[in-house]
């Protein structure tokens, strides 16, 4: 009985050790999603061997999956978009945990009204309200940081009606690191809106860029 249980106990231990080599080898892996500054020198990589052309942002959304994609199939390896230890080690990048993100960053805040805002929406829709956001924190006459143009007094109804307090949806989640990663459907808009509810005459007056869904993109 006792070598039987000897038996048991070493094959659970193989079984927490296999458990444990790939759960570790999951945190060390970049996915659409992770963000930090490994992202930034893989975007930075693969933009200098010219696999990508958005920004380095440290975001990792579809167009750094897709160069990750177009990376492994010139260098022989899986095509799963994945940088996993050997597609690093191809890169020469040295892996490292990827950095989590905390509920209170600004991939989270974006991601929340995006969901807020454009619940329902086409997912194009969501991107562009998300690159609207962003394009603000560009533009001289708004904030210059997610959280400010955000919470600009009168900007977003959703503060108000509570919808932004909700958890997001994922398709938000997703929309917002491609807002992130580059992706603005919207054309360069700092405005949206939907002209069956709007009350306001002076958005109407807005040179108008696109209409995704019920949305009106204009600057």
């Amino acid at each position: 009985m006792k070598v039987k249980k000897k038996a048991v106990l070493a094959v659970f231990l193989v079984i927490l050790i296999v458990m444990g080599l790939v759960s570790s080898a999951y945190a060390m892996a970049y996915r659409r999603g992770s963000s930090g500054e490994t992202v930034k020198t893989i975007q930075t990589k693969l933009k200098r061997w010219g696999y990508y052309t958005g920004n380095i942002d440290g975001v990792y959304g579809s167009a750094t999956e897709e160069a990750v994609k177009y990376f492994q199939r010139k260098n022989g390896l899986t095509a799963d978009g994945i940088c996993g230890a050997k597609t690093l080690a191809a890169m020469g990048i040295s892996a490292s945990p990827p950095a989590s993100s905390g509920t209170n960053d600004d991939l989270y805040l974006l991601a929340k009204m995006i969901s807020a805002e454009a619940r329902g929406e086409p997912y194009v829709g969501q991107v562009a309200v998300g690159a609207v956001i962003l394009n603000r924190v560009k533009h001289p006459s708004f904030p210059n940081t997610i959280a400010g143009v955000l919470y600009q007094p009168g900007a977003f109804t959703a503060l108000v009606d509570g919808q932004f307090s909700l958890e997001p949806e994922e398709s938000a989640k997703r929309a917002a690191v491609d807002a992130m990663n580059g992706w603005d459907p919207s054309g360069g808009a700092i405005y949206y809106y939907n002209p069956e509810k709007s009350t306001s005459e002076w958005i109407f007056t807005r040179e108008t860029i696109a209409v995704i869904g019920s949305h009106v993109f204009a600057k």
